[in-house]
């Protein structure tokens, strides 16, 4: 996929992750496409992992692996900030 792509992919699936976990965002709006971001690719990589497919375009099922992985990742940066 392409760097926009990624940016796109990214703002959607850690807004919705911010919507989907209580709570404040580390960083805000920055950390919220940020966290999407990197859940995206850890999200990619754990599907890809688990033979269920990887990540290889704008789809439901990329979006859905892609907010999955932020999900996971705003969890654990929030409670991470909290202790």
């Amino acid at each position: 996929m392409s760097i926009l792509a990624w940016i796109v992919l990214g703002l959607i699936a850690g807004g919705v992750a911010s919507l989907i976990v209580p709570g404040r965002t580390p960083g805000g709006v920055i950390g919220a496409i940020l966290i999407g971001i990197v859940g995206a690719i850890i999200g990619g990589w754990v599907a890809t992992a688990f033979g269920a497919g990887s990540i290889d375009g704008l789809s439901l099922y990329s979006m859905v692996v892609s907010v999955l992985g932020a999900v996971a990742l705003l969890a654990i940066a929030r409670l991470l900030r909290t202790s």
